[in-house]
């Protein structure tokens, strides 16, 4: 079975992948591909330069393209993080066992919790917060539809009671998809 995993910005995406990782998942993630990729052009692994990296590849090789560069990967129990497009989720759904689980948490809680993680390149303030959203929410088929690709998901867990809430879900979850 292979799970993918889809939702806005520190939502807890992150989160879900390693609880999977370990119940004996692989991880995969849609990023690394635009990791690598800004890894050959000599560019910092920041938001704003995947986010860009990200389109231009979509650009260029279609919407689903990040998830056709790592079809190849996947061999057996895996998790697809950071599907951010609907073609991405129609090329994964060629899988047999795909299953595309969306996370979600209110926008002041993911903020507070981008801030304490402070990847490189995370908005400092709400406001900037507020505008990546919205560029990652954008209509061009050949951008980041976060909302969209939400609207595709099989199942929808909430994230805003915490950690052990959160895994007590994909656990039950993980329960009726393998049962």
């Amino acid at each position: 079975m292979v799970l993918g995993l889809t939702g806005p910005n520190a939502a807890g995406k992150g989160e879900i992948a390693s609880f999977l990782a370990g119940r004996g998942y692989r991880l995969h993630s849609l990023s690394d591909i635009i990791r690598e990729e800004a890894r050959r052009q000599g560019l910092p692994a920041e938001r704003e330069h995947l986010i860009r990296i990200g389109n231009e590849l979509r650009a260029s090789g279609g919407p689903g393209v990040l998830a056709e560069m790592i079809l190849p990967r996947l061999t057996g129990q895996e998790v697809v993080d950071s599907i951010r497009n609907p073609g991405e989720v129609e090329v994964l759904r060629r899988l047999p066992r795909f299953v595309l689980i969306a996370v979600s948490a209110p926008e002041r809680l993911r903020f507070e919790r981008s801030l304490v993680r402070a990847r490189p390149g995370d908005p400092q303030s709400l406001e900037e917060f507020q505008a990546r959203e919205r560029q990652e929410n954008a209509t061009d088929p050949k951008a980041q539809q976060l909302r969209k690709t939400f609207g595709m998901a099989d199942h929808v867990v909430d994230n805003a009671e915490g950690i052990g809430a959160l895994h007590r879900q994909i656990g039950e979850l993980l329960t009726a998809l393998e049962g």
